[in-house]
Formats: C-alpha cells, structure tokens, sequence
C-alpha cells in the first residue's frame, strides 16, 4: 500500500488525463474547472486505497474514484447555487463566474458523467457500483434537503442532526470505501464493514468540520472561522449548548442565533464562550473521538492483516487531529 500522498498524486494524474474538453465549452469548461479548484480529493483517495486494502491494484479503482470525485463536485455545484456562495476554495463559484443556469446544467451534467464511468467495469461491478451509488446520491439529496429545512425549525433535535450529517456528509464517505471494495470483489461481509469504518469515520470528520469552524485557526482552517455562527446554523456544538445550559443563556443562544448582523465579532466571541461555558465544545471534541473509535472497533472485525489495519487507524487518527 501507498501513504496518502501517493494516492492524491496517482488521482491528480489519472484527473488530468481525462478527456473533459468539450464542446459545447459552456457545459464542460464549468466541470473542468470545479474539478481543478483542488481540495484534499480524500473521497476518491478512500477508494483507491479501499482496493488496495483488499489485495487489488489501485489503478483497477481510479475510474470508480472519479466517479465518486465528480459526484462530490457537482454536489458542491448545486450547494453554492442552493445557498448563494461567491467563494468555493477561495476561488469564484460555478454559478458566479458563468450564470445561474450554467451551473444547474453543468451540475446535472456531472451527475450523468458520474455514472459514465462505472461502465469501465464488468457487468457485476458495473450493477454493484451503480446500485450502491443511486442509494447514496439519494441520501445525499434527502441530507441536503434536511439541512435546509433544518434552518427554518428551533426544534432541531440531536438524533435528528446526527442523520443530516450522516446522509449529507458520512455515506459518501462510506460508500467511497465500499466502491474499492466492490472493484476489489471482496466479500459481502468485508465490504459492509469498511462501509461502517467509512461512516463513522464520516460522522467524525463533520462533528470536527462544526468544531473547527468555530475554534479553527484562521491561518489553516481554509475557511472563514464562525461562519456556521454567522448563518445561525444548529451545529451539534449549538444543539449541545442549548442542552447543557440554564434557561437563561439558553435564550441568549437562541436569540443569538436569530440575528443577521453587519458586524458579526461580538457574536462569534459571545457564541463561542456559551459553547464552551455550557460544555458543548467538550461534548462534541468526545463525539469526535466516539465516531472515531467505532471506526477503528470495526478495524477489528475486517479480515485484513495488521499492517492495513494500522494504515487505516492512522488514517482516522489524522483526520480526528486535523486543523483543516
């Protein structure tokens, strides 16, 4: 097996060699370019090694990684254009550089390219990979549409979060694992459970996502620190505070969390020393770890040797200490 700088270069290089360019340019030029924005490209990087964590090659795995990558691109697409972005990896968003109507297009032309690429494969891999794929990008859509109607509610619970994040965030994550174990044709059973190592690896990864985006450093998170704050998102981090605090600072929360500002400072400052008064910022560092262990729980049920066990748990170790 290869460290995960290998793997980012070998899908970097089979990405440049794809034959994109188009016509008509209007449609392919915006794929080009959101698939050049970079970005850790961790989900088809899960793929290849997911293959080769079963004994297959992981150049067998690079067209099922692409699919997943370009899945995940045109879901960014669509999410800009859904919440009106102007930034995406510090640069220009689809929808802004084109127009509106590009970007929906050109979104919808990924979902299709997407599939495209399981036709590399023999007919058993091609209906396994189509079939957990239609699932995923499903769950994916069912996600987003919860995380929108999660903004209108104050009634959000906890177990209601943990499935938005789940099926938003943590099955594309799972199903990229999956996918490499499909291409490698390994057991029902094995791909089950590198599916599970994904998901709660999934779940960790977006727990740690709300984390930082409030106690992240500027200089290395990527993005800008408090925006979920800013746009009064119920982050775990949120639903913990209300849950932890008096009936008092719960109402300041919540009031808080009702205000569009032009000058959003004292709301990050005054957010961030509730969620860290109440208890939340120290609940949701432990879910953290919770998700985490649960995947390397399932490490222990795998078939595969220690070594691979030992890559994968390094693997979740450096996603749970990130500081991007």
């Amino acid at each position: 097996m290869h460290d995960i700088s290998q793997y980012q270069d070998f899908f970097i290089d089979y990405l440049k060699n794809q034959n994109i360019h188009k016509e008509p340019k209007n449609l392919y030029e915006p794929i080009e370019y959101i698939l050049g924005l970079g970005g850790k490209r961790m989900r088809p990087v899960l793929t290849l090694m997911a293959a080769e964590v079963f004994d297959t090659n992981y150049k067998v795995a690079l067209p099922a990684a692409m699919a997943v990558e370009v899945f995940h691109n045109f879901s960014l697409v669509h999410d800009d254009i859904m919440d009106d972005a102007p930034l995406r990896r510090g640069q220009v968003t689809v929808h802004e550089k084109w127009n509106l109507n590009t970007g929906i297009l050109s979104g919808d032309a990924m979902l299709i390219l997407a599939y495209q690429y399981f036709e590399q494969y023999e007919p058993e891999v091609f209906r396994n990979l189509a079939k957990l794929f239609s699932k995923t990008a499903l769950e994916v859509c069912e996600g987003q549409q919860w995380d929108v109607d999660f903004e209108q509610r104050n009634n959000v619970t906890i177990p209601e979060y943990l499935k938005m994040i789940e099926y938003k965030t943590a099955v594309l994550v799972a199903a990229a694992m999956k996918m490499g174990a499909i291409v490698a044709k390994t057991s029902e059973k094995e791909s089950d459970l590198i599916y599970d190592f994904g998901l709660n690896l999934g779940l960790a990864f977006q727990l740690q996502d709300d984390y930082l985006d409030a106690f992240g450093d500027p200089e290395t998170f990527g993005k800008q620190v408090g925006g979920d704050i800013i746009e009064n998102k119920k982050t775990y981090l949120y639903l913990k505070a209300l849950e932890f605090s008096a009936s008092e600072k719960a109402s300041e929360l919540q009031k808080l969390f009702s205000l569009q500002l032009e000058d959003n400072s004292e709301k990050i400052e005054t957010a961030k020393a509730i969620f860290n008064e109440s208890g939340a910022s120290k609940a949701t560092q432990e879910a953290i770890e919770m998700y985490t262990f649960k995947a390397f729980e399932t490490l222990d049920k795998m078939d595969i040797s220690t070594e691979k066990k030992d890559i994968l748990r390094t693997f979740g170790e450096n996603l749970m200490g990130r500081k991007v």
